[in-house]
């Protein structure tokens, strides 16, 4: 096949043990899914899920044992830290149903869905789309994929992020409103879910600021560690 234009190479995260990559297709996140940082938002009760998507060259790729470097974006004065569990899908379908999700993951990781909170509500006031405060680019660290096998029941594991060394969030991933298989019955009855796919699901309390020169330290029990600097 020959393209106009040289093609992009494809966007993968590494396999935990091993020197395979997964190959990423589309990115999803869910927003508001923990219920105090629903509140923090402005926002209280367990509302319908909702989702929004990120491109895959958003990723920034953390090997494990080392430290990532996400530039600090333009247009922003207000850079917010969001730590999150990612799942990997790695059988599609559409209208999954909770009972039937474990079957359609591949593994999990550690991300950050990092916002550019003033864009994102200066938006929100105008009614429009807040692509701008969470599409940019490097605006999705993650750490490599622990293969589902390996990584064991995540319903109870603990969630946190430092920044400089000082605790920031802290939750556990049973505090999630939308579990991991009632987010994937949802979004794949939106849209057809397929190998490849990384889904975001959601951050806790604690959101703030980040700054040039800050260190972000975060993880899940069970999944290790996910460090980033931002430059």
């Amino acid at each position: 096949m020959s393209y106009v234009i040289p093609a992009a190479p494809p966007v993968s995260v590494p396999v935990l043990g091993t020197s395979d990559r997964f190959p990423v297709r589309r990115i999803y996140c869910v927003g508001r899914n923990y219920e105090e940082h629903a509140k923090e938002m402005g926002f209280t009760g367990r509302e319908p899920p909702f989702f929004f998507l990120k491109p895959a060259d958003a990723l920034v790729v953390v090997n494990a044992g080392e430290t990532g470097t996400m530039p600090y974006p333009s247009l922003t004065q207000n850079l917010h830290h969001e730590i999150e569990l990612v799942v990997a899908i790695g059988t599609g379908g559409r209208n999954i149903t909770a009972a039937d999700a474990h079957k359609h993951i591949y593994g999990y990781a550690v991300g950050l869905d990092m916002t550019r909170r003033d864009l994102q509500n200066e938006m929100k006031k105008q009614g429009r789309p807040w692509c701008i405060g969470k599409g940019f680019d490097h605006s999705a660290p993650i750490g490599p994929i622990t293969p589902a096998a390996q990584a064991g029941d995540l319903s109870q594991a603990a969630i946190w992020l430092k920044v400089n060394g000082q605790e920031r969030q802290s939750s556990q991933i049973s505090k999630l409103i939308w579990n991991i298989a009632e987010t994937i019955e949802h979004l794949s009855a939106a849209w057809e879910l397929s190998p490849g796919d990384l889904i975001y699901t959601g951050t806790p309390e604690g959101v703030a600021a980040v700054v040039k020169g800050d260190l972000l330290e975060g993880g899940v029990t069970g999944l290790g560690h996910l460090n980033v600097r931002i430059a």
